[in-house]
């Protein structure tokens, strides 16, 4: 069995994947951890879940439900002003030998928005970009086999719509539905090799051009 660790699994998207790894890949056990285990009720008889109460800035708490994982997926932006959640999942990777590590993060990292949303897009993201960009920083130096989401503004349509962008590319599309984030996380853990060692531009592309998000 392939052990996956899901931190802030109540979030939009990781609900999403969890759905569709529960449906689509027998082989995964999943590690729900997320504040208020009640948030997710409806999962707690499913043999392949077990689910976990605690709060990811509480480091012995992450590093008990680290144990045995084979990935770990940070359903969230780490906007910690010391980057505390992803120091935290790094240190108890290490200390437990967990390899693989997926974490959400945003548009914009690189300055690599052109033009009008570009500019639109750093001035609402910027209270939580510098914690944004040195969390991409950890995961790049950890030396563990990483992969940075970096997500667009998304919306709640329902399809499966995106291309993909790497770190030396400008990013292509403003929006993109998180049916689609969630498509990529399902396919990285089917394929721990999917995208390893990248940070990764998420979108629509036939959103290209527009100033504001498409909702």
């Amino acid at each position: 069995m392939k052990k996956v660790l899901i931190l802030g699994a109540n979030g939009q998207i990781a609900r999403l994947v969890e759905t569709r790894l529960l449906k689509e890949q027998a082989d995964v056990e999943l590690t729900l951890f997320l504040r208020n285990s009640g948030r997710l009720s409806n999962l707690k008889n499913n043999k392949n879940v077990e689910i976990i109460d605690g709060d990811i800035t509480d480091y012995t708490a992450v590093n008990a439900a680290m144990q045995g994982q084979d990935l770990v997926y940070i359903a969230m932006v780490d906007h910690t002003k010391d980057n505390i959640i992803t120091k935290n999942v790094l240190k108890s990777m290490k200390e437990n030998n967990v390899q693989r590590i997926v974490e959400s993060s945003l548009l914009g990292l690189y300055n690599e928005v052109p033009g009008e949303y570009g500019r639109w897009n750093r001035e609402m993201v910027k209270g939580g970009l510098d914690a944004a960009i040195n969390a991409d920083k950890l995961l790049r130096e950890s030396g563990l086999t990483y992969t940075t989401l970096r997500f667009p503004w998304l919306n709640d349509r329902n399809e499966v719509k995106y291309t993909i962008t790497h770190q030396d590319e400008p990013y292509l599309g403003v929006s993109g539905s998180r049916q689609s984030m969630a498509d990529v996380i399902v396919k990285i853990i089917n394929n721990f090799d999917y995208l390893k060692n990248d940070s990764v531009g998420i979108a629509d592309a036939d959103t290209q051009g527009e100033t504001r998000p498409v909702y």
